[in-house]
């Protein structure tokens, strides 16, 4: 059954280079970036790892944990964060979840769920869709799915940039506009009256289109 936004992430259990993980245990309260590489010692994914253990501490500051996943066992995963480390300088401290069975790719539709064998004898290629992004709520719901094809590497600035709406928007009546840095102006969601608004932003607000209001950033951020 494919996965939609706001469907409950699947929960699984599975060894990791810190161990066995229950996933929705792990995530505890907390927001979650799972991100998937089809195999280990891949040009473009090695890159990915290592810049994403140089962001480690940035998704930490929004409440949010980040986990890899390769269609190979530990063990193997283990030597592969070497190169990582030496490529891109940043030690990988993150948990990498070995998937040799498939089983995790299959229960988030990265792989067909009958898709047969283990990673044993499987390319790349074979598993060209297990280049996936999930960001996950608090609450275990999906919020975002991306799937990237192998030759472009995935935006992790760009990840960044969607959890900081993710978490403003949760908390506040609005929504962000295209491109939306932090700081910038946010759109009051039409669901808001303009009295309702008056109360939430008393500072006022420009009105673009009856249908696009923006105002200031609300100040407090949703961590």
């Amino acid at each position: 059954m494919a996965l939609r936004i706001n469907d409950i992430a699947p929960n699984f259990t599975a060894m990791t280079t810190h161990g066995e993980i229950d996933f929705h245990e792990w995530l505890g309260d907390r927001w979650g970036v799972l991100f998937s590489h089809p195999k280990d010692f891949t040009p473009v994914c090695t890159t990915e790892l290592g810049y994403m253990a140089g962001l480690e501490q940035e998704f930490a500051r929004r409440n949010c944990k980040i986990i890899g996943l390769s269609v190979d066992p530990v063990s193997s995963h283990e030597a592969w964060a070497d190169d990582i480390e030496d490529v891109q300088g940043h030690k990988v401290n993150y948990p990498m979840i070995g998937d040799h069975d498939l089983a995790v790719a299959k229960l988030y539709n990265m792989l067909p769920a009958d898709e047969p064998g283990t990673s044993e004898g499987r390319t790349p290629m074979n598993n060209a869709t297990v280049r996936s992004v999930f960001i996950i709520a608090p609450d275990k719901t999906i919020k975002l799915m991306l799937t990237y094809p192998m030759t472009t590497g995935r935006n992790f600035d760009e990840i960044l940039r969607v959890l900081d709406s993710m978490q403003l928007t949760a908390k506040h009546k609005v929504a962000t506009p295209v491109n939306w840095q932090q700081g910038e102006d946010v759109i009051i969601v039409p669901a808001v009256s303009n009295e309702e608004a008056e109360q939430l932003f008393p500072e006022g607000w420009t009105t673009v289109k009856p249908y696009l209001r923006t105002v200031k950033q609300p100040e407090e951020s949703a961590n």
